[in-house]
């Protein structure tokens, strides 16, 4: 199927490219056969208009819903930054026959190395600590002492290559680690990687109910949308942890600040926000028992530049051989 006329170069159009450099995936395009434009918005009917005629949508955060999807006739592929996809209408673009890809992968080891460090600066209290050091209080002590991790369990909620990653970091510092994933195979290849990971696998209740630290390592779904909420925070044990680097609507934010003003949770860190940038206000901001990092879990001198070129390359290996690199949904193969 051809997106365009004989001599006429298909158009690939950013949508939004936040504060990220693409200009080495956009020369990639050009020297493949696109033509490349920049709309750098997030506003669907700045969208509609800018990508009037283009058969691929580079897309960081813009949301591309079905109305969106259904005015684009030309569209073929969606390419994400990201390996998270909840800002994109897969039913919609499935029924069009439009390819949507994202970057699986390319920073496994920063998102678990981060998930880590949060860790370890909840735990021992770092943000107290460093706030005392630097402002004349050095013999000060919080309320409650840090925790001893060796004498702790880990709770994994996902265990994709984020989550496998993570609990192998973590092993040696903590007692144990478990994990809880409906959507990984039980197979028995599986159940090796699990094992050279030296995570448990569980049900969803254990790792609520045993864990010291609760690490959430899934997307966002329907079925996964406020998870973690008053219900499932009552599960979880008095005094214990939590640490999300996923989704920010993973969290039932409301319920979260409860939890740690009643001291069920006795901290929380997060690198994600279910609104970004998130107002002044934001009550994980401010909160004595909360850390907050600006999503920036994925990043490193690495990732930025494997990010765009991944994205690029999907929209490029779609045009080449008929299908992206990475699909989050199988379609026909068609030549472009």
């Amino acid at each position: 199927m051809s997106t365009s006329a004989p001599g006429v170069r298909p158009v690939a159009a950013y949508t939004d490219r936040d504060d990220v450099d693409v200009t080495a995936g956009a020369a990639l395009l050009r020297d493949n056969g696109f033509d490349v434009r920049y709309l750098d918005t997030q506003d669907p009917a700045a969208i509609r208009k800018g990508a009037a005629d283009a058969a691929a949508l580079l897309v960081g955060y813009a949301h591309i819903d079905a109305d969106l999807i259904g005015s684009l006739p030309n569209l073929r592929i969606i390419a994400l930054m990201s390996m998270g996809y909840n800002n994109i209408d897969l039913d919609a673009a499935r029924r069009r026959g439009i390819w949507v890809t994202n970057i699986p992968g390319a920073a496994t080891e920063e998102v678990a190395a981060h998930t880590l460090a949060l860790t370890l600066a909840l735990t021992r209290d770092l943000a107290f600590y460093l706030d005392a050091a630097r402002n004349g209080r050095w013999n000060s002590r919080n309320e409650a002492p840090p925790v001893r991790l060796s004498c702790k369990r880990l709770g994994l909620i996902g265990l994709g290559r984020i989550g496998q990653r993570f609990g192998a970091l973590a092993r040696h510092t903590f007692a144990d680690v478990v994990g809880y994933d409906p959507l990984l195979a039980e197979t028995p290849e599986a159940a090796a990687a699990l094992r050279s990971a030296g995570i448990r696998r569980t049900g969803f209740d254990e790792v609520l109910e045993t864990s010291d630290v609760v690490s959430l390592h899934v997307p966002l779904t329907e079925a996964t949308d406020k998870l973690i909420n008053q219900a499932s925070l009552r599960r979880m044990r008095p005094g214990s942890y939590l640490v999300n680097v996923s989704r920010g609507q993973l969290l039932d934010v409301p319920a979260v600040v409860d939890a740690l003003d009643s001291a069920r949770l006795a901290g929380v860190a997060v690198d994600v926000l279910e609104e970004e940038p998130p107002p002044a206000a934001h009550p994980l901001l401010t909160h004595p028992r909360a850390l907050v990092t600006p999503h920036v879990a994925y990043l490193s001198d690495v990732t930025e530049a494997e990010y765009v070129r991944q994205q690029a390359q999907n929209v490029l290996s779609w045009r080449r051989d008929g299908a992206p690199d990475a699909p989050l949904f199988p379609l026909e193969r068609v030549q472009a």
